[in-house]
């Protein structure tokens, strides 16, 4: 009984950690009558009330040319209401083909992390730490909530025209790829812990090797390591909710946390939908309260309002700081999503009750995202809103 009301209290705690300090659109419930995905997705018509005619434009040239700036589409995948309502794929792809994440993976890491916290493993506002520094190393007092929310301050590039300039290629590619979480861990701090944000892949390899640590303390080998952080995220997040994915790792038993997990359209769509759900499926709590409600509050920058933790998030007005986001309609503001290289995404909007997969390749930066972001809006623009247990009309 102790242990139960310690437990108890440990998760209030957490859950008042995580609360937002502003208040976030509600997240709806399950609609009645709608099923949940156990063990498929049940399927229904589109809304009556979709725009047709901006719904088939976007279709088209979502699916059109690959010399447009979107590049290939490989599948686009609509839930709302808790049913598929439109689910299209490109020559050459079905529902069973598997996808690489790219970063859609960070946005994983993140709930993986929180399936730790509910678990008591993790503690959120503790220092994470690393045993890649020495005692009284500055780095090992940012706590996870920092890392996750990439505010970390370490000096960090992650892309670069020059291939050697590049943080992300030199970390699973180039010299760091024998070690991703050693090389992550060499990276020097610039910025005082909280101050300032960056986009780094760095740092969430580094919340993955410190998530092992604490879900596989004292492995015998890399081999044991890699196989009891795979059978524990299967446990914990990817087989409640149904989703078969395939994680890769490090030859140090290290998964990449911030990339490389493949899965098909459905199972990123259940990723998406679980948060939606604010991280409960069928009535089972996957992930902590609120958990989904800090991956979608704006971090500490004031001078970035693009990035939660782990999740990419919509302003309320304005393009974003200090990029565009990717969804540009203020009417839309609620919508997060987790995004991934060559235009991967998974977009949630609660007040639609709706999340949208698009998995493809381009080749573009700047330029494509603009182009992705804009059909998104667009296409996710042509659904209306939903009101509360409101399922998808046929």
């Amino acid at each position: 009984m102790l242990r139960n009301a310690i437990f108890a209290a440990l998760f209030l705690f957490v859950s008042a950690s995580l609360a937002p300090a502003q208040p976030l659109a509600p997240l709806p419930a399950q609609p009645a009558g709608a099923p949940w995905p156990i063990p498929d997705w049940a399927s229904a018509p589109l809304p009556a009330d979709v725009d047709r005619a901006a719904f088939d434009l976007a279709v088209t040239e979502a699916f059109a040319s690959r010399d447009t700036p979107l590049g290939e589409t490989r599948a686009v995948l609509i839930v709302q209401g808790g049913r598929i309502v439109f689910e299209r794929y490109g020559e050459g792809y079905t529902s069973a083909t598997r996808h690489n994440s790219w970063s859609v993976g960070k946005s994983i890491t993140h709930a993986l992390v929180g399936a730790a916290v509910l678990r008591g493993r993790v503690a959120i506002d503790a220092p994470m730490g690393s045993p890649h520094w020495r005692a009284g190393d500055r780095r090992a007092s940012i706590t996870w909530r920092q890392w996750l929310q990439m505010v970390d301050g370490s000096d960090y590039l992650e892309t670069a025209e020059n291939v050697a300039f590049s943080g992300n290629a030199n970390m699973l590619f180039g010299p760091g790829r024998n070690d991703v979480a050693r090389w992550a861990a060499a990276r020097p701090l610039i910025h005082d812990p909280g101050a300032r944000w960056n986009y780094s892949s760095a740092a969430t390899l580094l919340v993955s090797d410190a998530l092992t640590r604490a879900v596989v303390p004292n492995p015998r080998s890399a081999n044991d390591r890699r196989a009891a952080m795979r059978a524990w995220m299967e446990q914990s997040l990817f087989a409640p909710i149904g989703m078969r994915a395939v994680t890769e790792f490090d030859p140090q038993g290290t998964f990449y946390g911030s990339s490389l997990i493949y899965a098909t359209a459905r199972d990123f769509a259940r990723f998406g939908y679980l948060y939606l759900r604010d991280g409960v499926w069928d009535g089972a709590r996957i992930l902590p309260e609120r958990w989904a409600d800090f991956g979608r509050t704006r971090g500490p920058d004031a001078n970035t309002d693009i990035y939660g933790a782990g999740w990419w998030l919509t302003p309320s007005s304005g393009q974003g700081r200090p990029q565009r986001s990717l969804i540009t309609d203020a009417s839309m503001a609620d919508a997060f999503s987790a995004q991934g290289y060559e235009g991967q995404i998974i977009v949630v909007v609660p007040s639609k009750d709706l999340v949208m997969v698009r998995l493809g390749l381009f080749g573009g930066g700047e330029e494509a995202w603009d182009a992705l972001g804009d059909w998104a809006t667009r296409m996710l623009g042509s659904f209306g809103r939903r009101s509360a247990n409101q399922g998808a009309r046929p």
